[in-house]
Formats: C-alpha cells, sequence, structure tokens
C-alpha cells in the first residue's frame, strides 16, 4: 500500500455481493453451486469503509455479516478497551441486506447515523430497526439531504445525491423522495473523490454529472442479464424491476459506462446468480476487456 500519510480518499470493500451473499445459503444455481466448489470464492453482503486517514473509518451501510467484515479488516479492530476506529455509518437506502448490521453495532457506547429523512422513517416506523436500535444505545442521526455536502472528517468531505427508484416500497413508509441514495466522497487536499452507487435502476442525465471528475466509481453490478433471476426460474421480477441497471444489453450499464469517464470503474453488490462473480466466464472477460473491474471482499483503493 501507499503511504498511509498521503493525501487521498481510501475505501475498502468489506463485503461485493448483493443480499444473501454469495454462495446464498437457499440458492443451487450454476454460480452458487460453482462458488461452494471452489474454496475462496465465497463474498459477504455489500458494504464499505472510507477514510481519509486510515485511523478513523466510516462504514457506508451495515450488513448482516458485519461482525466477520469487521473482524477480517485489522483497521476496524479496537485497539484497547471499548474504542472503536469506526466513526460512523451511513446509509444509501433502507433495504435490509444494508441495514441489519446496525443491530450488531447495539453495544457501541453511541452510534452516529447518517440517513436522510425517508430512510430513518423506514428504519423507525417501517422495519423498526432504529426504534430496536435505539432501545440498546443512543444514537445521532444526521439528516442527509441529497444534493447537499457534508463533512465527514478532517480533510474528508461527502455529498449525497438522489437515485431515482420505482422499487416497491416494501414497509410502505409513504416518502419517496430520498429512498435511495449514492455518495461522492472528496478528499479536500488532493481533490481526489470516488462514488459509492450500489443501487441504481437508470443511469439519468443528473447521476451522470455526479460522476464527473471522479477518479473511482463503484456502481450497482447485481445482475449480467435483465431477467437473469426468471431464465433461472428463481422469481417473476427484472432487474429493473428490482431497481437494479443490468450490465449487459444496448441500454446496460456496460453499454454505458466507459464514456462517462471515471478512470477506474468496479462493479459491486453482485447478485449470487451473476456470472461475473467466477473468473472464467465469458461474461467476466467481457467486462474485463472493457477495462472495468469486479470488486472482492478485502479489495482497497486509494484515489
Amino acid at each position: 500500500m501507499n503511504d498511509e500519510r498521503s493525501a487521498g480518499v481510501w475505501v475498502r470493500v468489506l463485503g461485493s455481493a448483493a443480499g444473501g451473499g454469495s454462495p446464498q445459503w437457499n440458492c443451487g444455481c450454476p454460480v452458487c453451486a460453482a462458488v461452494r466448489s471452489r474454496p475462496g470464492l465465497a463474498r459477504t453482503q455489500s458494504s464499505v469503509v472510507v477514510s481519509a486517514d486510515r485511523r478513523r473509518w466510516f462504514l457506508i451501510n451495515a450488513s448482516p455479516d458485519l461482525p466477520a467484515q469487521i473482524e477480517d479488516f485489522p483497521g476496524l479492530h479496537p485497539p484497547d478497551d471499548r474504542t472503536t476506529p469506526l466513526e460512523a455509518v451511513l446509509l444509501t437506502d433502507a433495504e435490509l441486506d444494508h441495514t441489519l448490521g446496525l443491530l450488531l453495532l447495539r453495544e457501541a457506547r453511541a452510534l452516529r447515523l447518517y440517513a436522510t429523512p425517508a430512510v430513518r422513517k423506514t428504519l423507525s416506523d417501517g422495519s423498526g430497526i432504529l426504534r430496536t436500535l435505539e432501545r440498546y444505545c443512543p444514537v445521532e442521526w444526521r439528516a442527509v439531504i441529497p444534493g447537499s455536502g457534508f463533512a465527514l472528517a478532517d480533510g474528508l468531505s461527502c455529498r449525497a445525491f438522489g437515485v431515482p427508484t420505482t422499487k416497491r416500497d416494501r414497509f410502505g413508509a409513504g416518502v419517496d423522495h430520498g429512498r435511495v441514495v449514492g455518495y461522492r466522497l472528496t478528499d479536500e487536499r488532493s481533490g481526489g473523490s470516488l462514488v459509492y452507487l450500489p443501487c441504481v435502476q437508470s443511469l439519468t442525465a443528473a447521476l451522470r454529472l455526479e460522476f464527473e471528475g471522479c477518479a473511482c466509481l463503484l456502481i450497482d453490478g447485481t445482475c449480467w442479464h435483465d431477467d437473469e433471476l426468471i431464465r433461472l426460474g428463481l422469481a417473476r421480477k427484472t432487474s429493473r424491476e428490482m431497481g437494479h441497471l443490468p450490465i449487459d444489453g444496448p441500454d446496460g450499464s456496460l453499454a454505458q459506462l466507459p464514456s462517462l469517464g471515471p478512470a477506474r470503474t468496479i462493479f459491486v453488490h453482485m447478485n449470487n446468480t451473476n456470472p461475473i462473480l467466477l473468473e472464467d466466464t465469458p461474461e467476466r472477460r467481457t467486462l474485463e476487456e472493457s477495462g472495468m473491474e469486479v470488486a472482492v471482499d478485502g479489495l482497497e483503493i486509494q484515489v
């Protein structure tokens, strides 16, 4: 790794798979079967941590696999007593695979949580996760307003942006604005920035503007085919109907992303059925020949 004192945004991918992980416990699809047969290919559920100094870390999305992810990364181990390098949690949405890990942080002395009002309402009045967590530890909520920036730490700023979605609101919280956001993180010393966008249904003109000038884009790679789960007989919904832009196809992310400017594009949040999880598939080769990457658990990036 580079000198820890150098300027930049540091990112570690804690989990690179979508909800359920890879392999998924109740799935026998070809990809899950292959992952089970090859040691070292398993992936945990989507989340990352970011830092400007590799000492204070900010978690984006708290997956159900969070305790194991923390143990796998010494940078998040407590230095002594019950202190922690984990400063706060940022949420992109209120999905269970991004929020169940909050309950596993209940032993914290206090928890700082960045989320939009819509996400907070769902966690309080819908899933009830926030109300349950508050019974165990104090939670300091910081409102995330799409389109507005805020400081996370000295030298590290963050800007949230809205991500349009037509996905059904499972918990019926009744608030659409701010249900899904992405984050752009910038090191104010170097100007280096990255975008984290694990859930996107369409690359709208407004979203394309958010990518301008960013050195690295970590983006939704849930499904290769739009009808992937239908083909496998696992579901009746397309990828887009579930809120995720497929990679393949004339209007998929693979066709659109090369022209958008990020120096480095890395897919995250891959569903257990996605063939890019396997290094020897035609889909993976196609993606890599386009200059794009597939995240793995433990990947570290500095921009």
